[in-house]
Order: C-alpha cells, then sequence, then structure tokens
C-alpha cells in the first residue's frame, strides 16, 4: 500500500499572532483577545520548481508581505467566519493566479475555559466565497473531570480526561459530561461523538479522540478515538 502524495506545492505562514474581536471571548463578553492565524498557499504544480533552482526568493511568494498585511487586518469582526474570509481575500491578493487555493487555520486559545484551543479551518479554492465552504471545527485538549474506569480505585474518584473533538460547525457539552459515569473510554468517547453530530443539521462527520493521563505508570496515556458521520445517529 504507497502513501498518496501532495500534489502541490505549499508556501505557508505558521501561527502569526495578533489580538481581534471576533464576538464572545470564554467569559462571554465581546472584546478583543489573542488571535493565531496560519495560512497555507496551495500553488500550481511544482511552482517553487523556479525559486528551488535559481535560488532567488523573487521567483517564490512573499510570505513577509502576507505576514504584514494579515497582521496589519482590523481589529473587530462580526465572527471568525468574516475574519477568515478577509485572510483569504488577502492571501488570493498578494499570491496572484499562482495559487490554486488557501487554507486559513484561526486558532482561539481563550475561546473555551478548559480547553488548550479551538480552531477554525477553511480551505477555499480560487473563484470560490469563503464564506459558503464547509470550516472543520476543532476543540483540542478539552479537559474534564470524569467518574471513568473498571477498577475499584477509579470508582472512587472523578480522574482527568483530555478530550479532542474534530467537527464542523457547532461545539460544547462540557457540563452534560461532567455530570455523568462510564466504566470505559469506548462510551465515554461514543456519548462525545453522538452528541456532538446531533447537536446542528449542519454537522456532517465529527472525530472525537478520549485520553486518560491517569491510566498508565510508564506511559503518557491511554485513549480511544472515533469517528462517526451524523446519519449514523439519525
Amino acid at each position: 500500500m504507497s502513501f498518496k502524495l501532495p500534489t502541490t506545492d505549499v508556501v505557508l505562514v505558521d501561527t502569526i499572532q495578533l489580538t481581534a474581536n471576533v464576538g464572545a471571548d470564554c467569559w462571554g463578553r465581546l472584546r478583543e483577545q489573542p488571535i493565531s492565524i496560519t495560512v497555507h498557499l496551495h500553488l500550481k504544480t511544482s511552482f517553487l520548481d523556479i525559486s528551488g533552482q535559481s535560488d532567488n526568493v523573487i521567483d517564490s511568494i512573499h510570505y513577509g508581505h502576507l505576514t504584514k498585511a494579515v497582521s496589519a487586518l482590523s481589529a473587530s469582526y462580526a465572527d471568525v467566519r468574516t475574519l477568515i474570509h478577509e485572510v483569504t481575500q488577502k492571501a488570493f491578493a498578494l499570491a496572484g493566479e499562482n495559487v490554486d487555493a488557501v487554507r486559513v487555520v484561526i486558532g482561539l486559545p481563550k475561546q473555551i475555559l478548559l480547553a488548550n484551543d479551538f480552531e477554525v479551518e477553511v480551505i477555499t479554492s480560487r473563484g470560490q466565497d469563503s464564506l459558503q465552504q464547509a470550516a472543520k471545527v476543532s476543540i483540542k485538549d478539552l479537559i474534564m473531570p470524569v467518574l471513568i474506569g473498571v477498577n475499584p480505585p477509579e470508582r472512587l474518584a472523578k480522574q482527568r480526561v483530555i478530550t479532542n473533538i474534530t467537527f464542523y460547525e457547532k461545539s460544547g457539552m462540557h457540563q452534560e459530561i461532567e455530570h455523568t459515569a462510564y466504566l470505559t473510554l469506548e462510551k465515554f468517547v461514543l456519548h462525545i461523538v453522538r452528541s456532538s453530530c446531533l447537536a446542528s443539521d449542519a454537522i456532517e462527520a465529527v472525530t472525537t479522540r478520549s485520553q486518560k493521563p491517569s491510566a498508565l505508570s510508564f506511559a503518557h496515556s491511554s485513549g480511544v478515538e472515533m469517528t462517526r458521520h451524523s446519519n449514523a445517529f439519525r
């Protein structure tokens, strides 16, 4: 079995840091919050061969100009999708006809109190409207105290469970999960997947990974991951 190789060259700017108002923060307040922006420019096939042979940055995409343009964006937007749309437009304008698609990932590390990060990712092909494209939404390292496990000591006290959820357009069921109890991670993960899939008609599929960092003495964690399409629960 062979690996599927990428068919395009990519120039990227990883994790541009700035602050902006993109809606309510984790406390429900409308104010500027920390934001990271990552932009991938998917170029025409073998475009970078020219600069790779000439060893001259003039023959490539000037990622410095892209970084400056993104960093100078407005400090207030109606929502994250509006910010993604403006970043996408800037990227197409600066890179010209050499770019077939733009991938933008917005990170909001302070958006969810008990999570390490909240990300929204949109890929837009040339000639398309980024506001009309499906978004991949990820909640990263959501830490919840859960009564889980089959061993007697695990039934006496809650333990930390680290959960990552990837889905489309809607999130969050922390309070529901915290007040339940499970014997296995399999049951716990399936509960999250089902709840996420049923949260909105806009959700096509959900991937959830949960890990127990306290389960094993000489390993970081044990874990379970599931991916389900929403029609499995409808």
